[in-house]
């Protein structure tokens, strides 16, 4: 049997470069940044409007005001859509403790200026660590979660409040002044400073004793006080949720910061959790994952299952709730979930908490990940991945894994078609489906180099219309980003696959793979047993898939 298969994206490690070079020597940190460079540059050259994507003198000779002209016009559908939107943004420790954190925060000013609404929260672990060290003592963990004796909720308490004072600090001083003098009398623009809320919005409950562990001052959500966080959302505030959490009796408790920013996006029915973490997910070939549909994510999370304590609680919590169909093929959350994300929301909105429909508490409602797996990196981002996976089931739309130690992650993320980060969908992004009228503009886009290079075979408009019926497209955002037609031969249960083509930009990524994957998977619906393809100029990019070359039986798997 001969397949025409993607390219294994999902079949490599999610680990950050330093883990992976430890475990075999596959990705150094040098290839890491050439990787994200060349990916940055294709994002240049196409806010440009170059016709020539060449590098060397020509990308010298670009004007910087042509250039930044192009990325604002690219940038501006996305502005648009963003606006009145609502983020839940978890920061992890690593980062706020590092130098990065006032660029991150300068650009969340940016955003909210934009008309985005944001909900932060802050990790706390690293900097509990360091107190703890400080003052001779040794942090605990078991599993995803930390034992908070009373030195510890010291050190979480004092963390969280100069964590909280940095954030209000850094984002008081507004736009610099010097840069708006041109525009108007100064005076005017004082006021555009960042109004940032911070209080009691979490209550908690002690996660107790389990399996004989005291976890001490440890809590585990019990309620998101959303009327509230959403009055401030609703008066241009930013708002602050710690990880420390209030029990009913009055005491502070320690909370998994991860447990409150997914309990957070789900109470809250968020836009979007955006994840800003101190590393990159790749492929096994070195490769920045920029997207991967809630049923990619939760297969590889499910391959891990066995080697991750935190992707086992996964896979656990997920088929316990009843969001268990991915994995047998069905692209759909179940009505059991619909039902339980409702009953969340519902609770919030009464400040009852969490609870199974009559009032009691029913468990572990946000996602924790945490502890020594998570902190030595054994298996790379892949406890930020369930965690996204896990909040996509619940009903977030996108989850976003970024970054945060590359200067303007967080922008090239939102307002540039790929991204910079990882994106997790639970709605259709790339959609590969069969083409329509209104697809010719964009079919003939990216097949005319092609015909003018002499490796397509040249097409009126009038026989493309025509053979509109054979051809299949990828669309990402509005735009035709793929393409190939496949010609039926009925009597000899044979097609024939052509005008493959692929965007400029989006090449080089496994687009024309899973293009040609999802034709064959067609051909066999149809009845087909072999494709052919017809070629002067590219057969050795075919003879990889047949032994015979252009030519491929077919057999289902």
């Amino acid at each position: 049997m001969v397949t025409w298969a993607p390219g294994g994206r999902l079949a490599g490690e999610v680990l950050r470069p330093a883990a992976r070079a430890a475990a075999n020597g596959f990705l150094s940190g040098r290839l890491r940044r050439v990787a994200v460079t060349r990916r940055w540059r294709g994002t240049g050259v196409r806010c440009c409007a170059v016709g020539n994507s060449g590098s060397g003198g020509a990308a010298a000779a670009v004007d910087p005001g042509e250039e930044f002209v192009g990325f604002f016009r690219e940038a501006w559908p996305y502005i648009r859509g963003h606006r009145g939107s609502t983020f839940v943004v978890v920061i992890s420790s690593e980062v706020v403790s590092g130098p990065h954190f006032d660029r991150v925060l300068q650009d969340i000013s940016l955003l909210h200026g934009l008309g985005i609404k944001f909900v932060l929260v802050p990790g706390t672990h690293v900097q509990i660590d360091k107190l703890l060290s400080e003052r001779g003592k040794k942090a605990k963990y078991v599993g995803q979660y930390r034992i908070t004796d009373s030195d510890s909720l010291e050190a979480a308490m004092e963390a969280a409040g100069r964590i909280r004072l940095t954030i209000e600090a850094k984002l008081s001083p507004g736009p610099p002044m010097l840069n708006l003098r041109r525009h108007g009398v100064i005076g005017r623009w004082h006021g555009l400073v960042d109004n940032v809320a911070s209080g009691n919005f979490l209550g908690a409950k002690r996660r107790g004793v389990v399996n004989g562990i005291d976890y001490g001052f440890t809590g585990e959500v019990k309620k998101i006080d959303v009327s509230r966080i959403r009055e401030r959302l609703d008066s241009d505030s930013i708002v602050v949720v710690s990880n420390m959490g209030y029990s009913s009796s009055g005491e502070v408790l320690n909370c998994n910061t991860y447990e409150v920013a997914t309990a957070c996006a789900l109470a809250m029915e968020a836009d979007k959790l955006v994840c800003i973490v101190d590393g990159q997910i790749f492929d096994e070939h070195g490769r920045v994952i920029h997207f991967m549909s809630i049923k990619e994510a939760d297969l590889l999370i499910r391959k891990r299952a066995k080697q991750s304590d935190i992707a086992a609680n996964y896979v656990k919590v997920v088929d316990e709730e009843g969001i268990n169909s991915l994995h047998k093929g069905v692209y759909k959350p179940s009505m059991s979930v619909r039902a339980l994300v409702n009953g969340y929301a519902a609770s919030f909105q009464n400040g009852l908490g969490f609870n199974n429909g009559n009032g009691i508490y029913s468990g572990e409602q946000g996602f924790a990940i945490g502890g020594e797996e998570r902190l030595s990196r054994s298996n790379g981002y892949l406890s930020e991945l369930a965690a996204a996976a896990y909040v996509c089931h619940g009903g977030v739309q996108r989850v976003h894994i970024i970054d945060g130690t590359v200067d303007g992650s967080l922008l090239l993320e939102l307002f540039t078609r790929d991204g910079a980060g990882t994106m997790i969908a639970r709605d259709v992004y790339e959609g590969t489906r069969m083409a329509t009228a209104e697809d010719l503009p964009g079919i003939r886009k990216i097949i005319q180099p092609l015909e003018d290079s002499g490796i397509l075979v040249r097409r009126t408009d009038t026989e493309l219309l025509e053979a509109l019926n054979s051809f299949y497209v990828v669309e990402r955002d509005g735009s035709i980003i793929a393409c190939a037609a496949l010609f039926l031969f009925p009597e000899e249960k044979s097609g024939e696959v052509a005008a493959i083509a692929v965007s400029e930009e989006c090449r080089g990524r496994g687009q024309g793979d899973k293009l040609l994957d999802y034709v064959e998977k067609m051909a066999l619906s149809l009845g087909l047993e072999k494709l052919f393809l017809l070629t002067t100029r590219t057969a050795d990019c075919f003879e990889m898939f047949s032994g015979l070359c252009g030519v491929a039986s077919l057999s289902a798997p």
